[in-house]
């Protein structure tokens, strides 16, 4: 089993920055693939970035150049820094993890067997 508890989602203006957390637990976190994932209202669940256990990266055309994943093994935490924020980057935003993810299904949320519960984004023009 593994546990995710992700923090630091907030309000920020247009322009603004934020950066949120997800600390793992109950698994060798340095075998984990993690990624992060939005899901604002009424849409369907979007994946943002993933990173893979050589610190491999990968973004969704939506965010690229603006956001950066990055992991602390140290911490077992795993980081979504978001910079130039935009009203359509408001959503929940979840940290997913699984054991194997096929880089060109990452964005496949039935990859991914364990979530976090969330923490809202919101971003005001």
């Amino acid at each position: 089993q593994v546990q995710l508890v992700e923090s630091g989602g907030g309000s920020v203006q247009a322009g603004g920055s934020l950066r949120v957390s997800c600390a793992a637990s109950g698994y060798i976190y340095s075998r984990l693939r993690l990624g992060w994932f939005r899901q604002a209202p009424g849409q369907g669940r979007e994946g943002v970035a993933i990173i893979y256990p050589d610190g491999y990266t990968i973004y969704a055309d939506s965010v690229k150049g603006r956001f950066t994943i990055s992991q602390d093994n140290a911490k077992n935490t795993v980081y979504l820094q978001m910079t130039s924020l935009k009203p359509e980057d408001t959503a929940m935003y979840y940290c997913a993890a699984a054991l194997r993810v096929p880089s060109d299904r990452w964005q496949d949320s039935t990859q991914y067997n364990y979530w976090g519960q969330g923490t809202q984004v919101t971003v005001s023009s």
